[in-house]
């Protein structure tokens, strides 16, 4: 089979990213090919020492309105979109003077590293808005048998090496494929300018009736849930600017990661932003398996790791501190995973990296960006749920609804396992002290299963004391659960309530004066 060629007589090139550039504009000028361009990058052509003819020459008009009105003529697009096999369209070329354009190097005004940048304007905003540009790529894409497009000038070298391969041509299949890579840029970038009008202008309350996600691939994974199974990372597409962002921690040291190791590490910062005490968060199959508090970040980890050390083995570790030798020495005498941390000293860094195959992620400021509200996306056969996800920090002031009222401690700690409890999946439990969780029940297809679950691991673990609360992702449908929990020595309790048996319920915890909480809001994890 032969292959088809277009031969590059003449490029049009008009960027805003100039890195690149004059290196592939030098290539195209050594093999002859006339180099039409526009603004600041003829400007930097020139600089170069290119001979380059204006646009504005070859319409006959000046850019106009700041430049928002330049390529677009029939001149150009003309010279783009003309069918070079079909002869009434050779006519009209003929006929309006139109020159053909082999190659439009574009890219684009940087509509989402403006929109990123905190304190935007909607005016900024608007003036970002490239239009004539995705025209120009549009219309040289749908014509790809006869014109080439380039989009990234991470394609630069790629167009070089195939004009040198084939004397100053590039082969069809390579334009083909160019041509779909235009189409996913100008798509992407419509999604953002769509994204940016939905998030400050949103049209009205609930779901939108279109849902427009624009991802970027930051790297593949070692493998998904299994190795068998391919995995990559995408950035994009989630929250508002300034917002955390996970994707641009950055690995110091280990393997590549997995799908399940940044499911567990964004389970951990998820964890981390609930609280402002040095905390630890130690997180197995994406469910955390010991949390702790204390006044340093060493004493966090003791605490976290004293909850479920059977757990623990092989489990990822987020910390709200900058870890320290003492700390890293006390992780390094575990099997664990994953590191990750706002920073590490450098003693930190030389002991964990003696343990083999531990991956150091440093957070950097992640834990000072908040997320903002994000859109939650889960696949079902043949479409997507979505939902808004559950806000960080305290769902509202619980109330009271027993005789006996916690104590001080006691509300103090209640909360504490609150904010945690949303982070387990359902059903799920968190018996917990000042210190962290002792004891966490999730996953269980009824309550009274996740109370003994955590029960359980509790006793095993480092026990259960006068000092311990619990807290119910949802509420109690029977008496069951507080029978359960009077029986392990539990004073105080925190659920949503709701249910059609809270009086039997309440009823029970003032058998065995037991103080319960009411927040009024479920905290479901599915």
């Amino acid at each position: 089979m032969v292959l088809e060629l277009i031969p590059i007589r003449r490029a049009l090139l008009s960027v805003t990213d100039k890195s690149g550039l004059v290196d592939l504009a030098r290539d195209l000028a050594a093999r002859g090919v006339e180099l039409l361009s526009t603004g600041g990058t003829a400007a930097v052509l020139r600089e170069a020492g290119l001979v380059v003819v204006d646009v504005a020459s070859v319409t006959g008009s000046p850019e106009m309105f700041d430049g928002r009105v330049k390529t677009l003529h029939p001149t150009i697009h003309g010279g783009i979109l003309a069918d070079r096999d079909n002869p009434e369209h050779r006519e009209d070329v003929v006929r309006h003077g139109i020159s053909g354009i082999d190659l439009v190097v574009v890219n684009l005004y940087a509509f989402e590293a403006t929109t990123a940048r905190a304190g935007i304007t909607p005016g900024e905003a608007i003036e970002a808005i490239d239009v004539g540009g995705p025209t120009m790529i549009r219309a040289a894409a749908k014509n790809h048998r006869h014109v080439v497009v380039v989009t990234s000038p991470a394609r630069y070298d790629d167009l070089r090496a195939a004009l040198a391969g084939h004397d100053g041509a590039i082969p069809r299949p390579m334009a083909r494929e160019l041509a779909g890579e235009a189409f996913a840029r100008t798509a992407a970038y419509d999604t953002a300018i769509a994204a940016y009008f939905a998030r400050v202008e949103p049209a009205s309350p609930g779901a939108p009736d279109r849902l427009l996600l624009e991802l970027k691939k930051v790297e593949d994974l070692r493998y998904g849930d299994n190795p068998h199974q391919p995995a990559a990372l995408y950035a994009g597409g989630n929250g508002a600017a300034g917002g955390a962002d996970l994707t641009r921690v950055h690995r110091l040291h280990g393997k590549e990661m997995s799908y399940t190791n940044w499911l567990d590490l964004d389970r951990a910062v998820r964890i981390l932003f609930e609280f402002d005490d040095p905390t630890v968060a130690i997180i197995k199959h994406a469910s955390p398996c010991g949390v702790g508090f204390g006044p340093s970040i060493e004493a966090a980890w003791h605490r976290a790791f004293r909850a479920d050390p059977l757990s623990a083995f092989g489990g990822i570790v987020g910390l709200n501190r900058t870890c320290d030798a003492g700390t890293a020495t006390k992780i390094s005498e575990q099997f664990i995973e994953l590191v990750a941390a706002p920073g590490f000293t450098p003693e930190a860094v030389a002991t964990l990296t003696r343990k083999k195959n531990i991956r150091i992620i440093d957070l950097g400021d992640l834990l000072s960006h908040p997320p903002t509200e994000e859109t939650l996306l889960r696949p079902v056969l043949g479409g997507y749920l979505r939902q808004a996800s559950d806000p960080i920090g305290d769902l509202g002031p619980p109330h009271v609804v027993t005789h006996r009222h916690p104590t001080d401690d006691e509300k103090a700690s209640l909360i504490k396992a609150w904010r945690l409890v949303k982070h387990v999946r359902s059903n799920a439990i968190v018996l917990s002290d000042r210190d962290g969780s002792v004891g966490l029940g999730g996953g269980q297809t009824s309550r009274v299963d996740a109370v003994d679950d955590a029960i359980r691991k509790a006793a095993r673990g480092v026990g259960l004391s006068p000092q311990t609360v619990v807290a119910s992702d949802a509420f109690f449908p029977f008496r069951d659960s507080i029978d359960a929990l009077h029986a392990a020595g539990i004073r105080a309790v925190i659920q949503p309530g709701g249910s059609v048996r809270d009086a039997e319920v309440i009823d029970a915890c003032d058998e065995y004066d037991i103080s319960m909480l009411f927040t009024g809001q479920r905290a479901f994890l599915h």
